[in-house]
């Protein structure tokens, strides 16, 4: 078998269903639907009396309620009853690549593999070869922490960007897969009008000499003299902080108990389950996230803005020419707010040359940092920003697109983005949970 350790991943223990539906197997990322329970009401009603890994997954609605201990024991309990009732057929040593169709007509690729924890890091500034895209929140990890400690299953929502701009990993592996018209070991829709899923196995020589082959050209143009920045966390960012927390208190007592560095290093929990997906993957539509300020006066926001981030002002008579002003750079912010109840709509146009966000929101931070009554909020899409604006009291900031480009460059030398930068897609093109691994031995 192939080693890929220079470049931080291992070919997995893939274990799936004997029988895999995909429309009750598979579940949506824990972290989408927050402030939906009817949508995880749903998926219940969907999946009752079927094997799903609903049922091995806590979601985040759920995170605060009273009963989340016996929420987490019946998950580990039920991780038990499938790796030990015949649910799962036989492992297999073998990486997946994956085609994603969803509802709005997207059709996304990926390649799922293990990552080697001891090569990601989520502290800002890292020289790692897999590195945090977004600010990592510490108390979002403990409870995280709860679930997959001692867990004898892991099952992955988390995506890796590889920086890619000429297709020569996951795209090209997919063709040549497909040329040979294999069959896939699941095809088939998701639930809740979410799309369809298909996978294939990768695990003969050739093709993994082809994934070694083109890993080589990508390591190669991601090493400069600070190093090699190989991997970008595109979602799962807490989740994949979460994995490497608790590799490092199990790394921690093993080496208390005497492991040896070989078993240190064949250790399952030292991996995480997780799926590389190409930056400029066409079928990955890359989403700014929006601001909302709230008991804020407008112009003076504005002009605090102007300084720390320069540019010109320019006012609009429509909602409709402020959003195409904004979305026809990557550089400019929009602002609507009402004033003496009429809607004023003004733009600041910058020469900022890397992704708006990372200069935007240390200002506003700044700038909210000494008002008390003022909050801020994070909006998906334009319109519902346009709707906030109808509240004398909030001011909404339309951001920029997200420049593909620039996004590994401005990580490497800014650091992680602010929390809410952007967003992979809408809720239901998140990563469905479906290919497992053993974690911890029973």
């Amino acid at each position: 078998m192939k080693n890929f350790e220079k470049f931080g991943i291992a070919v997995p223990e893939i274990i799936l269903p004997k029988k895999i539906e995909t429309e009750t197997w598979a579940v949506v990322a824990c972290d989408q639907y927050t402030q939906d329970r009817e949508y995880w009401t749903k998926a219940e009603k969907i999946c009752a009396g079927k094997n799903s890994t609903l049922n091995l997954i806590l979601p985040e609605a759920y995170l605060n309620d009273a009963d989340k201990s016996e929420r987490i024991a019946k998950i580990k309990s039920t991780m038990k009853e499938y790796l030990r009732g015949g649910v799962f057929a036989e492992a297999q040593k073998q990486m997946v690549y994956v085609e994603r169709t969803t509802s709005y007509g997207r059709t996304r690729k990926g390649l799922v593999v293990a990552l080697d924890l001891d090569c990601y890091e989520w502290k800002p500034f890292s020289n790692a070869l897999v590195r945090a895209t977004e600010a990592t929140i510490l108390d979002r990890i403990p409870p995280r922490m709860e679930i997959r400690r001692n867990a004898p299953l892991e099952t992955p929502h988390i995506m890796l960007l590889a920086n890619d701009a000429n297709h020569i990993l996951i795209e090209s592996l997919g063709k040549k897969i497909k040329s040979r018209s294999e069959h896939p070991i699941y095809s088939g829709g998701l639930m809740q009008q979410s799309g369809s899923i298909k996978g294939w196995a990768v695990k003969d020589e050739a093709d993994l000499d082809f994934v070694k082959t083109a890993l080589e050209k990508l390591y190669a143009e991601s090493t400069d003299e600070k190093g090699t920045f190989l991997f970008a966390v595109g979602d799962g960012n807490h989740s994949l902080a979460t994995a490497k927390s608790v590799w490092e208190e199990h790394k921690k007592n093993l080496l208390q108990s005497g492991a040896s560095d070989d078993e240190i290093a064949k250790s399952p929990v030292r991996y995480a389950l997780l799926e590389i997906v190409n930056l400029y993957d066409e079928g990955l539509t890359f989403e700014p996230i929006h601001r909302a300020i709230f008991n804020a006066d407008a112009n003076a926001m504005i002009e605090f803005l102007q300084k720390k981030l320069g540019g010109e002002k320019k006012e609009f008579a429509d909602t409709a020419s402020l959003e195409r002003c904004v979305k026809n750079s990557t550089a400019n912010f929009g602002f609507a707010f009402m004033e003496n109840g009429e809607k004023k709509f003004v733009t600041l146009e910058t020469q900022i040359k890397d992704l708006a966000v990372s200069h935007l929101q240390p200002a506003l931070d700044e700038f909210l940092k000494s008002r008390n009554e003022a909050s801020i909020d994070y909006i998906h899409g334009a319109q519902e920003i346009f709707a906030l604006v109808e509240k004398k009291s909030a001011v909404g900031i339309l951001l920029p697109p997200v420049a593909k480009e620039s996004f590994f460059k401005t990580i490497c030398e800014r650091g992680p983005l602010p929390r809410k930068s952007f967003s992979m897609g809408e809720a239901s093109e998140k990563r469905f949970y479906l290919e497992c691994r053993k974690l911890f031995e029973e």
